[in-house]
């Protein structure tokens, strides 16, 4: 059985071969496989749901909503990388929809109603690892570099994706974490907090491993200079908004205090 019609059982996903059906490339920088949103969608929604990617990158979330005929919209800040998405989406083929995508902040989604969105599904950048611009679209959040003020603007956009999304329903956020001075930055933990503070619930915590990490070879030869373990592993959390009338008894977290 191939990748493209395996769905994933278990809390470790690995893909050591990325897919590559219809449009689906590698060429765009820090892309995830599209196994991810592949499996997420034939989980959590059905023919006709309406599925958003609010940092919707090269497309690969919405490229499998058409192909697996859901309403797909999408958002990126970057119109340069909007370009891109829209570019892969043009394939042929008997599709109920066609997707939406936008310029467009998550953090700021005026154009979408409260409660309307059947499933998230997004790949936030981690930090400064990647820069998807030279520094010139104001919020960009590849730019930035500190830790709380990206965690402070994470936060923002999980109120957001809050608003929008229906009551019983998922959001999925892949998330990597990094290291500074040699030290291990837990980014992935700090982002969940912020979506549970934000009245999310965890459904799965996904790790899943990376395979071809374009900076790997090279961090394979600091290894023992800097005396560290290489980072392999990026973690899939699947959060979902309780109903109104759920009695849940979820952490509460300050708004000043999401590190």
């Amino acid at each position: 059985m191939s990748d493209f019609e395996k769905l994933e059982i278990t809390t470790v996903w690995s893909f050591p071969e990325r897919g590559k059906w219809k449009t689906h490339n590698s060429k765009y920088r820090g892309n995830f496989a599209p196994q991810i949103p592949r499996n997420i969608i034939l989980r959590y929604s059905k023919e006709g749901d309406v599925i958003l990617d609010p940092m919707v990158g090269s497309g690969t979330t919405l490229i499998e909503t058409k192909l697996l005929n859901r309403r797909g919209i999408g958002y990126d800040i970057n119109p340069q990388t909007v370009q891109i998405a829209k570019q892969n989406l043009q394939f042929d083929g008997d599709y109920k929809y066609e997707p939406i995508v936008k310029v467009g902040d998550a953090r700021k989604l005026q154009e979408i109603k409260d409660e309307t969105i059947d499933l998230i599904i997004t790949h936030p950048p981690y930090l400064n690892i990647i820069k998807y611009s030279n520094g010139n679209i104001h919020g960009e959040l590849s730019n930035f570099s500190n830790v709380e003020k990206f965690i402070i603007e994470i936060d923002k956009v999980a109120k957001e994706l809050f608003r929008v999304l229906k009551e019983n329903k998922f959001c999925t956020i892949l998330i990597g974490d990094t290291r500074k001075h040699g030290h291990y930055i837990p980014l992935s933990f700090y982002v969940m907090k912020a979506f549970l503070k934000n009245g999310f619930v965890l459904k799965e915590d996904i790790i899943k491993v990376q395979h071809n990490c374009q900076s790997t070879p090279y961090w394979e030869k600091q290894v023992e200079k800097y005396n560290f373990y290489l980072i392999m592993h990026e973690h899939l959390f699947v959060f979902r908004k309780p109903k109104k009338n759920e009695k849940l008894s979820p952490i509460k977290f300050s708004t000043n205090h999401l590190l």
